[in-house]
């Protein structure tokens, strides 16, 4: 149980996870995280019988991350201690468990067979950010649950130890269920009931915006296909659909396509490109750091090509650019550097210019793909 100044409720809490303990015949133990209380938690968990380890690192996933390690049971359980979650329904999660799950998260929504009781959760939290976060999980991470922030859970030790869990707060618990779903681990959901907060003495410790900004903002760094590829595969189709029309001078919906429309298209290609270019760099360096786990797809495509083909690739590229824009400079010379005729010029020089961009950030991003595949000693 994490603990910061949960005098109101923490004597509570342990009598119900004890009273589980002994009437299911599970050999466990009761551990209080103490992340800095001041309001007596310590003596009351002690007195209680549970075990106190102090974290000096703030933080909720802190405070987890220190209990964790220090509890001794195999399986270990995790529920905040504000007495939200009946500890009671702790023989619940141990039959999955055995059957070789990694992870057992609870579920308090409906659409996951739990319950929620008046005065539980607050609405926006029920109706909105809940089922919403826990949208995203199942479709950016394919996770199999349906209350992404529900904080009673259990797992096996050595599971959560091999998952290098870094989020010191409220986004724990989340980074917990993204990276179990992206190593490909058993993950099972049981039903549980959720009740109204018990405390007193505080306000509940989570913030709605702050903490949902955290939660949307950690989906988007743990996930460089949806921050980066996806926008960026969409910004290269439509630039190069409009490129392609406006380099032919067709007439779309009643619009002449010219050069402007050229010059917006060489626009998309080449923030698509930054973009597609981002989406590389960030896989492979959440992949080198343990971030994300590797990409068999991308590790076979880094095998077969190499930093030479990426230098080849840009610079055939920077040298059609530069042949593109030669023409139309000879052209120029030839009229003595006067007037162009523009509508048909710029046919030339914008593609032409695209190419040379291109071709600098294929160089560019060649060496620091290279770069970030440079393994640590």
């Amino acid at each position: 149980m994490p603990c910061l100044n949960e005098a109101d409720t923490l004597a509570t809490c342990i009598g119900k996870a004890r009273a589980a303990l002994a009437s299911a015949g599970i050999d466990g133990e009761i551990v209080v995280a103490d992340n800095g209380s001041n309001d007596g938690s310590q003596e009351i968990a002690r007195a209680a019988g549970a075990r106190v380890v102090d974290v000096a690192a703030k933080g909720y996933g802190s405070a987890l991350m220190g209990g964790i390690a220090d509890a001794r049971g195999r399986y270990v359980l995790m529920g905040d201690a504000d007495d939200s979650y009946d500890f009671g329904e702790i023989p619940k999660f141990l039959p999955p468990l055995r059957a070789g799950y990694d992870l057992v998260q609870g579920c308090r929504l409906p659409s996951g067979g739990g319950r929620v009781l008046p005065g539980a959760m607050p609405l926006l939290h029920r109706w909105w950010g809940n089922p919403m976060f826990s949208f995203l999980a199942r479709t950016m991470f394919r996770a199999p649950i349906h209350d992404v922030y529900c904080g009673m859970r259990a797992f096996t030790k050595t599971h959560v130890a091999k998952l290098d869990l870094r989020c010191t707060g409220m986004e724990y618990a989340t980074e917990m269920i993204l990276k179990s779903s992206l190593g490909g681990a058993r993950i099972a959901e049981v039903p549980i009931t959720l009740h109204p907060d018990g405390r007193k003495a505080h306000a509940p410790h989570l913030k709605t915006f702050r903490d949902g900004w955290r939660t949307l903002r950690f989906f988007l760094l743990s996930s460089p296909r949806w921050l980066f590829l996806a926008p960026a595969l969409g910004l290269l189709a439509a630039g190069a659909v409009g490129f392609a029309l406006a380099l032919a001078g067709r007439h779309v919906l009643g619009a002449n396509l010219d050069a402007h429309t050229l010059l917006v298209s060489s626009l998309a290609i080449l923030l698509g490109f930054n973009t597609l270019s981002f989406a590389l760099a960030a896989r492979v360096f959440a992949a080198a750091e343990g971030i994300l786990p590797e990409d068999p797809r991308l590790e076979r495509l880094a095998r077969s090509v190499r930093l030479e083909h990426g230098l080849i690739a840009g610079a055939l590229l920077c040298l059609a650019g530069v042949a593109l824009i030669v023409v139309i400079v000879d052209e120029w010379r030839r009229g003595g550097f006067g007037d162009l005729a523009y509508a048909r010029t710029m046919r030339w020089v914008i593609p032409g210019t695209l190419l040379v961009a291109l071709g600098f950030q294929t160089v560019l991003s060649s060496f620091l793909l290279s770069l970030l595949r440079m393994r640590r000693r």
